[in-house]
């Protein structure tokens, strides 16, 4: 089981119907790119998987993400906008090893898992920036067991 876990939401996204095509802006591709950044300077990641919503905007914020560490993305059904945080904390529960994780998403779900995760309620949690990142530790991913140890958001990042 990972006991590092970093829960990010995507970058900005334009308007667009249906919903699970909408690409990233101009800007939301540049706030994914700064995070990579931020990311690939980390000694701390090392031998990470990456897991995005299968959403456009997910995928495309996953890929920068992935092209900054040297890393390949996974895509992982139940991390998206709809999806309840209990899902995937019980897929969590069931990874087999001890990398860090990344994984991709959305509002209200990125939110939801973290409140989930940190404060044992997956009714609420923190708002996330477009292309926040949350890093968390537990030694058991079930609700009120993990701990926020950072978060961060492009504007951060200078």
């Amino acid at each position: 089981m990972a006991e590092r876990l970093l829960i990010m939401r995507h970058g900005e996204a334009g308007p667009g119907s249906p919903d699970i095509y909408r690409p990233l802006t101009e800007r939301g591709l540049d706030e994914t790119r700064r995070v990579g950044a931020w990311l690939a300077g980390r000694d701390d990641l090392a031998g990470l998987r990456l897991l995005a919503s299968p959403y456009r905007r997910a995928r495309q914020t996953a890929d920068a993400i992935a092209e900054a560490l040297g890393h390949e993305v996974e895509s992982l059904s139940i991390l998206t906008p709809d999806d309840p945080p209990q899902a995937v904390a019980d897929w969590l529960l069931e990874q087999p090893d001890d990398r860090p994780l990344i994984l991709v998403s959305h509002m209200p779900l990125v939110g939801a898992l973290a409140g989930l995760l940190v404060e044992g309620r997956g009714d609420r949690g923190p708002g996330f920036p477009t292309a926040a990142v949350a890093e968390l530790t537990a030694e058991v991913w079930a609700a009120g067991c993990a701990r926020l140890v950072g978060f961060t958001s492009p504007g951060d990042l200078s």
